[in-house]
Order: C-alpha cells, then structure tokens, then sequence
C-alpha cells in the first residue's frame, strides 16, 4: 500500500462520486428516491468489484480495494469530530425546553431498537442460524448510526471474531436510508390525509433542476467564508488542523482509557471494554473540547461552520463510496435470513414508535416533529430533515429547530455516539440478556418518561 497506490486508489473514488453523480442526473427514479450520489457511487462500485462483474475480468485494482477498506475507519473520524465545531453549544436548560420530548422519543426508539434486536437474537438467530449475539446491536448500528458509523464500526467487529458484522450492518443501513425515504413519503402521505399535520399541505413536486440535486445559478449560497486572509493561511487548511487537533484529542482520551481499563481492572480480571471502542465518539468528544477552548480564547471567530460541512461532507461522501465498494454480498448471502428478519423488525418497530407513541410522547405538533425523529431512527439524520422539508415546508411549526437542538443530547450517546461504539463490546464482554435488561430499562423508561411528563400536555 505504496503512496502512489494510495493516491490512485483515491483519485477512482473521485472518478466513482462524478459518475455517481451524473448517474443520478440522468435517472429519474434515483432523484425520486432522494438517493446521494454517493450512495449511488458506491453501488456503481460494488457492481464493478469483484463479487459482480469482477468475477469475470478485472476493473477494480486489488490495491485500490485494499486502500478502501481502510478508508471507512480513518474517515468517519472526520465526520464524528467535525459535529459540533463551530457550533456554540447552548446551555442544557435551553436544549431541553426545546427539545425535550424529542430527545426521549430518540432514546426509546434507539433502545428500543436494540431490544427487539436481542430479542431477535436471544430467541432465533443465534439458536437457529449460529448468528453472534452481537448482531442484536445492528439494528440501531446501521439504522440510526447509518452507514458511516457501521463501517466505521468494522475494526470492532473484526477484533470481537463477527467480521461479517461489518458487512451486515451496511446492507441494513442501505435498507435503513431508502426504506426511511420510500416509508416516510408514504407516511406523510398518510398525514396528510388523515390530517395529522398543523398545516394543510400539498406534497410540493420539485422542478426538473432542482430534482436532478442542481442549485440555480443565480440561488447559489457560499460553500463557505473566508475567516481568515489568505497570506496568513489557506482557511480550509485551518480548519482541516481544526478536526485534526480534534482528532488527535480522542485519540489520546482514548488510549488513557484503555491505559486506564488494563490498570484498574483489565490485567486482574481479563474483561476488556475501552480497547474495542472506537475512535469515533472519542473524536466527537475532541472536537468539544475544541469548540470550548476556541469559545474561549478566539476573539475573532476564525471557525466557519460551512468550511467545517463542507471538509464533513467530502469525508461522509468518500466513506460512503469506499463502504458500499468493499461490501461483501457473500455475507449477506450466506445469512440473508437474519438479515432480513432484522430489517423487518427494525422497520416494524421503528414505524409503531411514530404511528402510535409519537402522538402521546410529543407535546405538540407531533407529525412534524415526529417524522423528523422517524427518519433519523431509519436513515440518519439526512432522511430526518428530508422528511420534515417536505412535511413542513415553510418551518411553520417548531419542529425544525428541536430537531436540531435534540442532536446535542442525541449524538453524543445514541446513533453513532458513546453507546452505539460500546453496545457491541457490552454484548461481547457481558452477553446479550444483560444488554438486553440494560437497554429494556431505558427503552421503557423514557416511554413511560415521554407519555407521563413530556408528553402530558398533548394538544
């Protein structure tokens, strides 16, 4: 794995996303769905790798896939560090005022993901089909976490012995992302119909551009600004450095901890959990710090949050390609029975938490609100606003603006956060029935939190 293997390995996945792009540009039913050219991109890959038309002559260098298996891990560091720098991080009192109800509805559908996903395990893949148990976190892992936290996962599963963990909760994050979309149309549909929304509305169709994903040349918005002058220093290499000093802070929490672990407890009795979390959430937790010290000590706002989208953007886009490239259909192949039992269970329970909670867990405007949280819990945070954009196109409901205040008490636990990296480690270290009274508790406490508190002043 040359410098030069690596650099032709990264200019294909540029070749891929421009493809992808164009592919989607041209193909009226990919726009329908909302798919990201970088999804398309990576299927575009996979059909060219080795387990498709790869079988038969070579497109793909072996080098070059190499290189993109590594790329998923070392980019979703990118994407975890960039959350919250450049964001000033309102006080909790604010957030919760806000966002409260979002925020438990998040948490019971999350953990109640997890919990059905043991269940699954406890009771059927693992005694029928020899499935590890630690495939009841995948629901949630894929789901919620999307693609980038599942392949970013793929060095726990590998050192855990469930490689095909990987591969698994990518094929249910594809599921996750376009049954988020297809499901969510149909339920605001629904909505409207039945009329569960505040606003009367129309599902608005997009003109020709704007559903090829084109922007006017004349609406453009800036990419980003230039916070600093350009003899000083290149801005997007400021705050490149910005995320890598993030990066670099998880880093070191991280190896304190498993330091920490082997001292306290790990050398005497042999249980290890810290050495099987990623780096990701410690990450999120670097680039924290990094805002709280710039908060502190940088008068002149050199952060733009745009440059940071946009450099957050560029390594969602590559993780995606390089993911969904690498992606074994032999895996799922071999366990396409627990793969799709777990798909449907996750949709069914996923569904039931916004058909019938959503109503009596959010205190007011609950479809707008609760789509947003429906989409989230399918096809991350994308599918989220997307459904919420079409449900409340004006933002004339505060749904919005919850959403986006839920993510600080949301993320940094749940959907790719602490729990999400440490969920399949718990499973490994302590079995699946103790994950599974752990995550029942809190599934069934923040319903019970949701129906009796923050949703007891239902309209």
């Amino acid at each position: 794995m040359t410098a030069n293997v690596v650099g032709f390995s990264l200019l294909l996945l540029g070749l891929l996303l421009v493809l992808g792009k164009w592919i989607r540009v041209s193909t009226p039913i990919l726009q329908d769905l909302f798919l990201p050219s970088s999804l398309i991109a990576g299927f575009f890959a996979l059909l060219l790798g080795p387990e498709v038309l790869g079988r038969f002559f070579t497109i793909i260098p072996d080098k070059s896939l190499q290189v993109w298996r590594v790329l998923p891990g070392l980019m979703i560091n990118v994407v975890f560090a960039a959350l919250f720098i450049g964001k000033r991080l309102p006080n909790i009192k604010t957030v919760w005022k806000l966002a409260g109800p979002q925020v438990v509805m998040g948490y019971c559908i999350s953990f109640g993901q997890y919990v059905v996903g043991l269940l699954l395990v406890i009771f059927l893949l693992t005694p029928v089909f020899d499935i590890d148990p630690t495939a009841g976190a995948l629901i949630e892992v894929a789901f919620v976490g999307g693609h980038g936290t599942a392949a970013g996962m793929a060095s726990t599963f590998q050192e855990i012995g469930f490689p095909e963990g990987a591969d698994l909760a990518l094929g249910l994050a594809t599921v996750g992302v376009l049954g988020g979309v297809i499901i969510g149309m149909f339920l605001i549909n629904w909505g409207i119909r039945r009329k569960k929304l505040v606003n009367e509305i129309k599902i608005q169709t997009r003109d020709e551009i704007e559903k090829k994903g084109i922007n006017e040349l004349d609406t453009r918005e800036p990419a980003g600004y230039l916070s600093t002058r350009l003899e000083s220093i290149e801005p997007l290499s400021l705050h490149f450095g910005y995320i890598a000093i993030a990066i670099l802070l998880g880093y070191g929490i991280l190896q304190g901890l498993v330091r920490l672990e082997e001292v306290l407890w790990g050398a005497r009795t042999g249980v290890y959990l810290i050495r099987y979390v990623p780096l990701f959430p410690l990450a999120m937790v670097g680039g924290m710090i990094v805002q709280g010290i710039l908060d502190k000590i940088d008068p002149y706002n050199t952060v733009d949050r745009q440059m940071i989208n946009r450099i957050q953007g560029l390594a969602l886009d590559v993780l995606i390609v390089s993911a969904l490239a690498t992606l074994s259909l032999t895996v799922i192949g071999e366990n396409l029975i627990p793969f799709l039992l777990l798909s449907l269970v996750g949709i069914l329970w996923t569904v039931f938490c916004f058909v019938f909670l959503a109503p009596k867990m959010l205190p007011d405007y609950w479809f707008e609100r609760g789509i947003g949280d429906f989409g989230q819990s399918m096809g991350v945070t994308a599918t989220g606003l997307l459904l919420m954009r079409v449900a409340d196109p004006e933002n004339k409901t505060p749904a919005l603006e919850s959403f986006g205040y839920k993510q600080i008490l949301f993320e940094p636990f749940v959907g790719g956060g602490l729990f999400t990296a440490a969920s399949v480690p718990l499973i490994y270290q302590f079995g699946a029935v103790p994950i599974l009274i752990f995550t029942g508790i809190i599934a069934f406490g923040s319903l019970i939190f949701g129906l009796f508190i923050t949703g007891k002043k239902n309209k």
